[in-house]
């Protein structure tokens, strides 16, 4: 079981101070944002609350592997381009040729190095939220996931 939890790659995105007003006075709690992938074409994400940051991040990591996805890959990109809207986020992701690196923003990198993609040119617009802009990344990822899965049932028939 050891083995199998240090195969995965874990980067804290984003830590977050969360204040709630109570009757008693101020409850500090934090959030995180965690991604974990293998680099193999696994890639999950986790946003989580706790009292203290190192169980928002544990709870973070914990959520990000039970919430795995597979990404298709053509070599060392992805296989099709895809522009993806996720809340107020929208995504743009390319393939691009071997060798010229993941040419993307903070979030969104963070996302495809985790997934073992190496080439791809992306391109966030809309909201500069990196939450929404981490899930967006991930959605996009799906939808190439299905396209891929819907175009091999296609050539089966």
């Amino acid at each position: 079981m050891e083995d199998y939890a240090n195969q995965f790659e874990e980067t804290v995105i984003e830590i977050k101070r969360i204040s709630k007003k109570t009757k008693g006075g101020n409850t500090i709690r934090f959030s995180a944002l965690v991604v974990v992938g293998d680099k193999r074409g696994k890639v999950g994400v986790g946003l989580s609350k706790a009292p203290d940051v190192s169980s928002a991040i544990r709870k973070s990591i914990n959520t990000a592997r039970r919430k795995m996805i597979s990404v298709p890959m053509r070599g060392t990109t992805i296989p099709y381009s895809i522009e993806e809207k996720f809340s107020a986020a929208k995504v743009l992701l390319k393939p691009a040729p071997a060798g010229s690196g993941i040419i993307a923003g903070g979030p969104m990198r963070v996302v495809l190095e985790a997934a073992g993609v190496r080439d791809a040119v992306g391109k966030i617009m809309g909201t500069s939220n990196k939450a929404s802009n981490v899930y967006a990344t991930l959605q996009a990822l799906k939808t190439i996931a299905k396209i891929s899965r819907q175009k091999k049932a296609f050539k089966q028939k």
